[in-house]
């Protein structure tokens, strides 16, 4: 295996560092904080300027608009929460955009698997009633009390799991592109 370069050590470290971080918070708090998410954009701008110049801020806006901008729509039509938008924002300035879109797809991949895992548990163990009380909605869907924390109790998986397991497979994969 051949050495890293500074830029890549620190791509590294602070990748893998910031993934582990928001899925740890999302899973104990299911609260991606504001305190992660912005230092992890502006470092990396900084380290897309610092290493990369100017071609490399531009990259990094892109791919910020690219990972955050997908994310956000899906938080306007309500399939995804505040902080799973701001920790893609966060990631994608480092990842920059072929990168951030095969995380993206990678972490539905691990969704789908983690959620039927997650289902399959409670059905084994609390039985479908139980099941489908948790995390099933009324006849009528969320209804206008309905409070974000109620949504995310009913939550099968915080997003941030999938999207860490996601970074580092696509890492690996893909370590000639970072």
């Amino acid at each position: 295996m051949p050495e890293l370069e500074l830029s890549q050590w620190i791509f590294l470290v602070a990748v893998v560092l910031y993934t582990l971080a928001a899925a740890i918070s999302d899973f104990r708090f299911r609260k991606i904080p504001n305190a992660l998410t912005v230092p992890m954009l502006v470092a990396g701008l900084t380290w897309q300027g610092a290493f990369f110049g100017f071609a490399g801020l531009k990259s990094g806006l892109l791919a910020f608009a690219v990972g955050f901008g997908i994310l956000f729509v899906l938080w306007m039509v309500g399939s995804a929460g505040g902080g799973d938008v701001k920790l893609l924002g966060g990631l994608s300035v480092w990842l920059g955009t072929s990168l951030t879109l095969k995380v993206l797809l990678s972490s539905l991949l691990f969704v789908v698997i983690g959620t039927a895992a997650v289902i399959a548990f409670s059905v084994l163990s609390k039985g479908f009633r139980g099941t489908r009380a948790q995390y099933v909605r009324g006849k009528n869907g969320a209804t206008a009390s309905e409070t974000l924390e109620d949504r995310s109790k009913r939550r099968v998986m915080a997003f941030a799991i999938p999207v860490a397991l996601a970074t580092w497979s696509v890492l690996v994969l893909f370590r000639n592109q970072w």
